[in-house]
Formats: structure tokens, C-alpha cells, sequence
């Protein structure tokens, strides 16, 4: 039977959240937590192939949010693009990334503004080589062709766009 049909077997992450109408988000959710949890770990694996096994998915996309177009990025910038409302962890990921060199900043009025350092832009053209031996290379297999994949991310930060408005509503319950 189709999954429609047969709520046994529906695939989701819990049983309660997939009953009723729309049932199908609850997949969707499902799907989301295991490529979420995927995506971690290839980040933080990718990173290790690359040179270095000190990093956390978040502080990789920290690192290569700051070395996006080789533009200077303010805390604020960063939080932003990556839909990160805590400043704290992205601010706590800033300083080991200092620390380990893979940053800089500078200091403009009140304003401090990061930006890769040379080892920095190293590792994520390691990182960049890495991927895409062993995770561009593999979507040929996929047959899915390049519109395809921006279809789904469109899809994506649509979906992303209407879990933050539910999360600005349940935030005033």
C-alpha cells in the first residue's frame, strides 16, 4: 500500500506529529533531521580530509560564511546569512577561529569586522577540493540535473521561511 494510505508506513520521525491532515510535513521534517545530521557529519568529515579535525559543523560554516567573496563580515552579517538568532554561538566559533588563526579581525569604530586569514582561504580551498572529489563527483549518480537541485533549494528556504514565521508565533503563545 502507499504510504497514503497506510499510516504504518509512513516514514517520520514521530508517530504523534504525523497524524491527520498534513501528515506529509512530518516526513518532510524527517527527511530534514536525518540530511541535517548527514550534512554534519560530512562538513566535520570533509573538514578532517582537508587538514583539520578541530572543527564543528558550525565553526566550518562560520569559516566559510567569512571567507564568502573575500568580503569582510561583522557578527551580525554572519548571524544573518546563516538564519543563526544566537549571536553567542556564532560569536563563541569567531574567537576559536581566532584562535586557531584560521581568522582575522579588525576593529572599525564600534564595528568589528572578520576575515580569513591566509590559512584560512587555504583550508577552505582544501575543503573545496575535498568536496568535490568525494561529494560533487557522486551526483552524476543522482540523475538529477542542475535545475533540479535549485528547484530543492528554493524549496528549501521556502520551507525555512515559514518554520521561522511559525517559530515567531509560537514564540508570542
Amino acid at each position: 500500500m502507499e504510504n497514503s494510505t497506510n499510516p504504518k508506513r509512513r516514514i517520520v520521525s514521530s508517530r504523534h506529529l504525523a497524524e491527520g491532515e498534513n501528515w506529509e510535513a512530518s516526513e518532510v521534517e524527517y527527511g530534514m533531521i536525518i540530511a541535517y545530521n548527514a550534512f554534519s557529519s560530512w562538513m566535520t568529515r570533509c573538514m578532517s580530509a582537508a587538514g583539520n579535525t578541530d572543527l564543528t559543523p558550525l565553526e566550518i560554516l562560520v569559516l566559510h560564511n567569512t571567507n564568502h567573496r573575500g568580503r569582510d563580515k561583522r557578527l551580525t552579517d554572519i548571524c544573518f546569512i546563516l538564519n543563526i538568532e544566537d549571536t553567542h554561538t556564532v560569536n563563541y566559533a569567531l574567537r576559536k577561529l581566532m584562535k586557531m588563526e584560521l581568522l582575522k579581525s579588525e576593529k572599525r569604530g564600534k564595528e568589528v569586522f572578520y576575515r580569513t586569514s591566509d590559512t584560512g582561504q587555504k583550508l577552505c580551498e582544501a575543503y573545496r577540493i575535498v568536496r568535490e572529489r568525494c561529494f560533487l563527483d557522486g551526483l552524476n549518480h543522482l540523475d538529477m540535473t542542475g535545475e533540479d537541485m535549485r528547484r530543492i533549494a528554493a524549496s528549501l528556504r521556502a520551507l525555512s521561511g515559514q518554520y521561522d514565521q511559525a517559530s515567531r508565533t509560537a514564540a508570542s503563545l
